[in-house]
């Protein structure tokens, strides 16, 4: 039991099941049918997992050598080659599912996939880290609706959104880090600018998609439901978390986990308005 919660954590549990839970809502926002919406959620299960244990298993000397404790393969809890196994035994399933989705869905998956993998095997060093972020998120909402039948392109201000809430993740993950990463030679934008300028980034991007997330749909002629002001009002609440929290302690991994909430209300918002994206 201790390895299995090992090699669970290796694969950055919190995060995944929030991008999960996130790709759910979305599918089930977008009126995918039944058996599409355990697909698509199933595929970017397998993905996050594999972009986790990849990020666990690459870094795993970084992570050694600033004593991380909260990393399962550094610690020596989870081995190094079953992690490694797993990540590519889970991209391959990721990749498999998608196939089921049409060529369109499992392309901007696999654009997605190649996000996160190019980021651990060392984009993470440089100016493109934050793109990765944007890209690979700003891709979830195209696989959503590409997944449809027939395919569908979604709005721009879906992709938008995503983006944004990518780059926010981003920001406001390697907050904690930041110290450490530069003497390892991690020099992405966040690192450039600092912990307080990189969290009020965070934030700006975190407070835009929100927006969107109750512009967008009325953009499209939705109407907005009590389940839309709900998320509305989550989000705003998540805002002014992170500016306190940015005021208070800017390196905290808990604007991280503000992101990640506020990034499930966004998505409550766009059920409410009962239309797709």
């Amino acid at each position: 039991m201790p390895r299995l919660l090992a090699i669970v954590a290796a694969a950055h549990a919190g995060p995944t099941i929030v991008v999960v839970a996130v790709t759910l809502a979305l599918a089930v926002a977008a009126g995918l049918p039944g058996e599409r919406v355990v697909i698509v959620t199933a595929m970017i299960l397998a993905q996050q997992l594999s972009i986790g244990w990849s990020n666990d298993w690459l870094d795993a000397e970084r992570d050694r050598d600033a004593g991380r404790r909260d990393k399962p393969v550094a610690r020596g809890d989870a081995p190094l080659r079953l992690i490694a196994g797993l990540a590519v035994a889970a991209a391959v399933l990721a990749i498999g599912l998608s196939a089921a989705l049409g060529l369109a869905a499992a392309a901007a998956h696999a654009v997605f996939l190649a996000s996160g993998w190019l980021y651990n095997a060392g984009l993470k060093r440089t100016l493109a880290a934050t793109a990765c972020y944007a890209v690979g998120f700003g891709m979830l909402p195209a696989i959503v609706t590409l997944a449809d039948d027939p395919a569908r392109a979604p709005a721009g201000w879906a992709i938008a959104m995503g983006a944004l809430l990518g780059t926010a993740a981003h920001f406001a993950n390697v907050l904690p880090d930041l110290d450490d990463d530069a003497r390892h030679g991690i020099r992405s934008l966040p690192h450039r600018m600092g912990a307080r300028p990189s969290g009020a980034v965070a934030l700006v991007a975190l407070a835009v998609a929100a927006a969107l997330g109750v512009v967008g749909p009325l953009l499209d002629g939705a109407a907005l439901g009590a389940l839309s002001i709900v998320g509305a009002v989550a989000g705003a609440g998540m805002l002014v978390a992170g500016i306190v929290v940015l005021a208070r302690a800017p390196a905290s991994r808990a604007l991280f986990r503000i992101i990640m909430g506020a990034a499930l209300a966004a998505v409550v918002s766009l059920l409410g308005a009962g239309a797709g994206f």
